[in-house]
């Protein structure tokens, strides 16, 4: 059965490197479909906001990643640490707790940065909010463009293992 993952870019930059390696993650396996789940129109994280129902955008946001059976974050680091977007995506998709749309949910983390240590410290910090939501993820990271065929290579692998640790990834029993 054909996987579909889904791919979250926590840079809202127009031409940003890790959308382009996002981007190319499509073209590099065709074995599996591929979505996008946009960030840039949640609202800044308020529980306020959840009183009446979470806002529309939230709503699609989480069903979007509900729908996929898999996710891969493709993110930069800023000041050495997690962008500011991609924490408040996490904070809506781990909202109900108990409930999360990510829990249980394989999570892959790759990104791209000029800074000499890539992205090894948004890498930390995204498990480390990932953790706390008891998401079960795969972490890697490559940190060269992706007109290198040897880049390439490497993430038409990571997607294969990515697929293939979904199917390992034990069934979620739904209420």
């Amino acid at each position: 059965m054909t996987k579909t993952i889904g791919l979250i870019c926590g840079s809202l930059r127009k031409n940003s490197y890790n959308r382009m390696i996002a981007e190319s993650l499509t073209t590099l396996d065709d074995s599996a479909q591929y979505r996008w789940i946009e960030i840039s129109s949640l609202p800044f994280f308020n529980e306020d906001l959840e009183v009446d129902g979470s806002p529309e955008s939230v709503a699609s946001f989480r069903a979007a990643i509900q729908d996929v059976d898999g996710v891969i974050i493709v993110s930069p680091e800023y000041n050495s640490g997690i962008t500011g977007v991609l924490k408040n995506a996490l904070d809506w998709a781990s909202r109900p707790r108990t409930s999360s749309v990510l829990n249980r949910k394989p999570v892959g983390l790759i990104g791209a940065t000029p800074g000499g240590f890539g992205t090894a410290f948004a890498q930390k910090q995204t498990r480390e909010v990932l953790e706390a939501m008891q998401v079960h993820e795969k972490v890697d990271a490559q940190q060269k463009i992706l007109t290198d065929e040897s880049t390439k290579r490497y993430l038409q692998r990571y997607l294969q293992q990515f697929i293939h640790w979904i199917d390992q990834a034990p069934v979620p029993v739904l209420d």
